[in-house]
């Protein structure tokens, strides 16, 4: 019996089709729409975990200023000094490294090519706390470091744009005004998230950036690496410990400095995400509204169309129920088949979209079975009245019905 449904349901689809295509755009649109934004959600959220990953899951930033979730200086807080990372040197227990940090854009010039580029200031340690590897050359040494020695490692961008045909190790490269020898080459990084090369870097020695570059003793970060054995909270309380002392806080007063956990970054980060891909997935499923209340809509059409055809089915002995399994299944037939081509296309888009906003492309089983499931709900909720109006048309009623 469900397979003459099925059937005598698939020959009514086909006998209009274009008014039955027409009738699931809604149920298209917004499948489609729900996929791409889910997709690209699930995308960002492991890009997320990703770039997190990348700079040192148990990496914990200092940075001036109270009450900050993610770096920037407080112009009203004091910064770093030297001072401060030798303190947190001495007194931490369970670090791995410690590195202070400083950055500005500035003008580089190479030969006849210049570019503003990302100037960071730092130690060798750099490349334990932000998993920064060097592919040609070396680090700086703790003599370079302590004496502002003018040398530098670059990205793979400065390399491969403004020294091309170039042997970059032991090149020169002014800075502003300073000129730089060359002695290391950063592995790529690639395209930052959020925008922006990570490759068009160049890294100078905390004290050259300091005295050559900004004129001044100020450290923006402190960046602190914790031992792969180590709490990440006891450790942010000690660094609330030592930070307090030396910039002598009382006790109940407010702290003029942040200690900010990765994880706790890309914790808030994948909620923000989630939120917003949750409240952009309600605004796309208001589609599948109008959707379904288009095949209402039909579906009533249809039932008048028919109605003389239903009145001979009841009269030769057809059952309420199964004038209205009929018609139920038109329209879950209807809403599952815009579903399934929502989908596809969704997918489509989301694989499309995902490689221009340099996210990757995450197939979800699970969201991809939830929108079809769903898609069919929307043909049986809103067929449901049509189907029951056919199946209590009047057998009599409906034959003298022109």
């Amino acid at each position: 019996m469900l397979s003459n449904t099925l059937l005598m349901a698939l020959r009514e689809i086909q006998r209009n089709v274009l008014r039955s295509g027409l009738t699931v755009l809604g149920i298209i649109i917004g499948v489609a729409a729900v996929i791409v934004i889910v997709t690209l959600g699930a995308g960002t959220t492991r890009q997320v975990g990703s770039e997190i990953s990348k700079m040192g899951s148990n990496m914990i930033t200092l940075v001036p200023g109270g009450d900050m979730r993610m770096g920037g200086a407080s112009g009203a807080a004091p910064p770093f000094l030297a001072a401060d990372v030798e303190a947190l040197r001495r007194e931490l227990v369970g670090v791995s490294a410690i590195a202070p940090y400083a950055q500005r854009m500035d003008q580089v010039i190479v030969g006849n090519e210049n570019r503003r580029v990302n100037i960071v200031g730092t130690v060798a340690e750099i490349s334990v706390v932000r998993n920064w590897k060097v592919t040609d050359g070396r680090l700086f040494t703790l003599s370079e470091e302590r004496s502002g020695k003018a040398v530098c490692i670059i990205g793979a961008t400065i390399r491969k744009e403004m020294m091309a045909g170039m042997e970059p190790l032991g090149a020169t490269v002014r800075v502003g005004k300073l000129s730089c020898e060359v002695i290391g080459v950063l592995e790529p990084k690639g395209q930052a998230m959020f925008g922006g090369d990570q490759d068009a870097t160049v890294v100078l020695p905390i004290r050259t950036y300091q005295r050559r570059i900004v004129g001044n003793d100020r450290i923006a970060q402190i960046l602190i690496s914790g031992a792969d054995s180590a709490d990440l909270s006891d450790l942010k309380l000690q660094i609330t410990q030592v930070m307090r002392e030396r910039r002598n806080i009382a006790a109940g007063e407010r702290s003029n400095f942040s200690v900010i956990d990765m994880t706790e970054v890309a914790g808030v980060m994948q909620t923000t995400i989630g939120v917003m891909t949750t409240f952009l997935s309600a605004i796309a499923g208001v589609s599948l509204l109008v959707g379904g209340i288009g095949i209402m809509n039909i579906m009533l059409v249809s039932v008048t169309e028919r109605t003389r055809e239903i009145g001979i089915r009841l009269a030769i002995g057809a059952t309420e129920r199964e004038v209205m399994l009929q018609f139920l299944v038109e329209a879950a037939m209807l809403s599952a088949g815009g579903g399934l081509l929502g989908i596809t296309l969704g997918l489509i888009g989301a694989a499309s979209i995902a490689p221009a906003i340099n996210v990757p492309f995450v197939f979800q089983t699970s969201t991809v079975v939830q929108a079809f499931l769903f898609s069919a709900a929307v043909g049986v909720i809103f067929g449901f009245m049509p189907a029951r109006r056919a199946a209590r048309l009047n057998p009599i009623e409906a034959l003298r019905h022109e």
